[in-house]
């Protein structure tokens, strides 16, 4: 009964990277109970904030179920999918998400990101008051309670060391695997649909539809210019890139964005920018610190430069080897 539980504590600090393979392989496997997408959709929460974790690697749940909440609005509402594996019933969470659509009569073509702020504040909270009550005591009893200390009550989640350096060093891979059991349990309680198109749609569920809001921010430190080739770029070919690719961090922070020419951006696509565009963002991450109004933003409070420089070397770990600079550029 440990979805039940209120409060974990870890059990232990240190395991080998074979244990907590057999803990991620359990979870994966027909011996885990998985009635609903619940422990899928919190991994994958999990791994997109994996370098939201602050000193002592603590997450709190308004950061963890932002992105619990956003994947599965969009798997419910905008892609109209099943949750849970008893056909006419719904899970907890679809409960939530269908009340608040009729509620206030908002089409299924909306994604997340396009709802208003106070809607999907609304959203968040509602789906963490309900959901955690189950979710957050199930993979800790899938793992033996090795996986991170939680509070229900204090609204916060401690991931353990070994799992956090694990996680990053294979973070694309497991991806791949929760992408995939997730779509696997999607195309057996749901009528329309094969692995391969569900697949694609659970990659994409996370993806803004929109970077325009951080535009805002970063067109006022680059004149113009693209951050790449420093060429002066013509309002209507500005593009924001992750330069940690997006297929990597899955997560949009303003300290790894940047304003690039189409042209780059395009060519650049899903490679890692050279590593002397590494040392650039870290002077320009230094830049957005002094400024009070950007160091109170929750990206950036929890930036530090150590972090870009491990997730840089963590993208090269996990196969992101093919780098790319602008044509013609000496650097």
């Amino acid at each position: 009964m440990s979805h039940k539980l209120q409060v974990g504590e870890m059990k232990t600090e240190y395991l080998t990277d074979k244990e907590i393979w057999s803990h991620f392989n359990f979870i994966f496997s027909s011996k885990s109970k998985n009635s609903t997408t619940y422990k899928f959709v919190l991994i994958k929460s999990i791994l997109e904030n994996l370098y939201n974790v602050n000193e002592k690697l603590e997450l709190s749940y308004s950061t963890i179920f932002s992105s619990f909440a956003k994947i599965y609005w969009n798997l419910v509402i905008h892609h109209n999918l099943n949750q849970i594996n008893v056909k006419g019933r719904m899970a907890e969470v679809q409960t939530i998400l269908h009340d608040i659509q009729c509620k206030y009569h908002i089409p299924k073509s909306l994604v997340f990101d396009k709802l208003s702020s106070e809607l999907q504040v609304e959203i968040i909270h509602k789906v963490t008051k309900k959901c955690k009550i189950n979710v957050m005591g199930a993979i800790y009893g899938d793992t033996s309670c090795t996986i991170y200390d939680f509070d229900n009550r204090k609204e916060q989640l401690r991931i353990n060391p070994a799992y956090y350096s694990f996680m990053q060093r294979f973070q694309r891979v497991l991806n791949y695997l929760t992408n995939y059991h997730l779509a696997l349990f999607l195309e057996k309680f749901n009528e329309n649909g094969d692995t391969t198109n569900l697949l694609l749609k659970v990659e994409n569920v996370s993806k803004r539809s929109s970077l325009d809001q951080f535009y805002q921010v970063l067109s006022s430190f680059y004149s113009g210019k693209c951050f790449y080739c420093g060429k002066t770029i013509k309002k209507d070919k500005v593009h924001v890139d992750h330069f940690i690719p997006w297929s990597f961090v899955q997560a949009d922070q303003l300290w790894n964005l940047v304003i690039s020419c189409s042209t780059c951006n395009l060519s650049k696509s899903d490679k890692l920018a050279d590593k002397y565009f590494l040392e650039t963002v870290i002077e320009r991450n230094k830049t957005f610190i002094s400024v009070p109004e950007l160091r109170k933003r929750e990206d950036m409070k929890v930036y530090t430069s150590k972090k870009l420089i491990d997730l840089y070397h963590y993208s090269v770990e996990n196969g992101f080897t093919d780098y790319w600079r602008p044509k013609g550029i000496v650097l």
